[in-house]
């Protein structure tokens, strides 16, 4: 089960994509591990919409790991449907970058699926955990400043 935590998030992101056919299933839903790519897509274009490079990160030698997701999938995504997808951040990013992801059917206006996906900034030669790069907070810090 996910937890949202019970306070507002600091941001919000909106993704709009369809479904495709070699997304789904014989039953015509949305094959369940093709969720987590929904959330990476729309995490790398929150990232981007803030300004900020993924492939130079990885350049620089920053690699963003997932190390936990968990999904509940409430009502099927359909061949071709409409969908949003919300990103969510609660806490600021620092060593660990933690989203909430909401699924929903834009012409039925239905939730469908809820996440929690963790990452962690990690040195790619030391393959350890790291802080963000500075350029990263303080983007999301700035974000985060012109919603409040």
């Amino acid at each position: 089960m996910v937890n949202f935590p019970e306070s507002s998030p600091l941001l919000t992101y909106k993704y709009k994509l369809r479904s495709r056919y070699s997304e789904t299933d014989k039953m015509g839903y949305v094959y369940h591990g093709k969720f987590l790519e929904y959330f990476e897509v729309a995490r790398v274009e929150m990232i981007r919409s803030y300004g900020i490079d993924y492939r130079m990160m990885e350049d620089e030698g920053i690699m963003l790991p997932v190390v936990e997701a968990n999904i509940d999938f409430k009502l099927p995504v359909l061949y071709d449907e409409p969908i949003l997808v919300k990103v969510h951040l609660f806490d600021k990013p620092s060593i660990r970058l933690r989203t909430y992801y909401e699924v929903e059917a834009i012409e039925r206006e239905q939730l469908c699926v809820q996440a929690q996906v963790t990452l962690f900034f990690m040195n790619e030669k030391r393959r350890r955990p790291c802080k963000a790069p500075s350029y990263f907070l303080d983007r999301f810090e700035q974000a985060i400043q012109e919603v409040s």
